[in-house]
């Protein structure tokens, strides 16, 4: 928490069962360590896994910047000669690096609705989630190299994935960052929207998600995570196993129901 108990991370769940959760710590430009800030994500995102109404996540920020990464003042504490190199192995093990975890692990879809500069462990939240929309004022950098430092927090296997070994590698070794519309050609984001429409734009995509079965949407993101590093025959094998799980849920049942009966009405009519 912030100073005076104040929430770092502002939780909203709607009547889609879209959840969004907003990062708000203006001070630090929604940095996400030297704080609470990983904490109350690791919480929210528990809460997520507890509740079956929920059925999409969102994650933005307030203010101008998506997230600044790591707190440099946090940095400056790491440096002093109190703190060891085991002791801060274990403070990454322990810390920030159990977010990439949490996150990737979610059943539910999740969006990253970037709303300005996502730096370094800022634009690795960013990838760690299942799609990326950003507004066009929105900027990513994996900066760590412009610290001396490297990505701690998972970026070296989240960011080749999404956009190729060359270009993850153009971006981690300068460190520069590229604007929306580069994100959007290199494929780091979906969709590049002007400020004001980014978090409308979210909840939309998020709602047309939440309308479908619960189920086959779990198990369907369950089948893309398997499919980075499955054979095709597992994966066929998996898939089958969860196909036979999805055709006994309510929800197919009411699916092909309306299918027939729209038919039969088509039918008639004609």
């Amino acid at each position: 928490m912030a100073a005076g108990n104040t929430p770092l991370v502002q939780f909203e769940q709607n009547e889609q069962g879209v959840v969004t959760l907003t990062l708000d710590d203006p001070a630090t430009r929604n940095a996400l360590t030297g704080s609470t800030m990983v904490d109350e994500l690791l919480a929210a995102f528990a809460r997520i896994e507890r509740d079956p109404s929920v059925r999409v996540l969102v994650i933005t920020a307030a203010g101008k910047a998506f997230s600044s990464g790591g707190n440099i003042h946090d940095m400056q504490r790491q440096i002093g000669p109190e703190v060891g190199s085991a002791a801060l192995r274990q403070e990454y093990r322990h810390g920030i690096q159990r977010l990439p975890l949490a996150l990737y692990a979610l059943e539910v879809p999740t969006i990253a609705a970037v709303n300005g500069p996502a730096i370094g462990a800022g634009c690795d939240l960013a990838c760690m989630c299942d799609v990326r929309i950003a507004a066009d004022s929105a900027t990513f950098a994996e900066s760590f190299v412009k610290l001396g430092i490297v990505p701690g927090d998972g970026g070296a296997w989240f960011l080749p994935r999404l956009i190729g070994m060359a270009r993850a590698a153009e971006m981690s070794f300068t460190g520069d960052a590229i604007d929306a519309a580069t994100a959007k050609e290199w494929g780091l984001v979906s969709r590049v929207v002007p400020q004001a429409e980014l978090l409308p734009v979210a909840l939309e995509l998020a709602g047309r998600m939440a309308a479908n079965s619960p189920d086959a949407v779990r198990l369907t993101k369950r089948l893309l995570r398997e499919s980075q590093h499955a054979r095709l025959d597992a994966l066929l094998e998996l898939s089958a196993a969860y196909q036979a799980l999805a055709h006994k849920t309510p929800a197919h049942a009411e699916a092909v129901e309306r299918f027939v009966a729209a038919r039969a009405a088509r039918q008639a009519r004609s």
